[in-house]
């Protein structure tokens, strides 16, 4: 298992941590997602045998936000 944290740009509304959630927790491979709205940031941890970060970002991008390592 592998753990990254990410930051992300774009969480604006109140029930964006949870979308945020929602889309990582869907990839397969991921086993936990938790996301801050005060820091900006979401702490994964994911199987780095089916997923990269830049899938991590990827997924996050698609979705209209803007993500990056931190």
């Amino acid at each position: 298992m592998a753990r990254v944290l990410l930051g992300i740009r774009g969480m604006d509304a109140q029930d964006d941590p949870e979308r945020v959630e929602a889309i990582l927790n869907e990839l397969e491979g991921v086993s936990s997602a938790s996301v801050s709205l005060r820091d900006r940031q979401a702490a994964v941890e994911y199987d780095e045998n089916e997923l990269t970060t830049f899938d991590l970002v990827r997924a996050l991008r698609n979705e209209g936000f803007k993500a990056g390592m931190e």
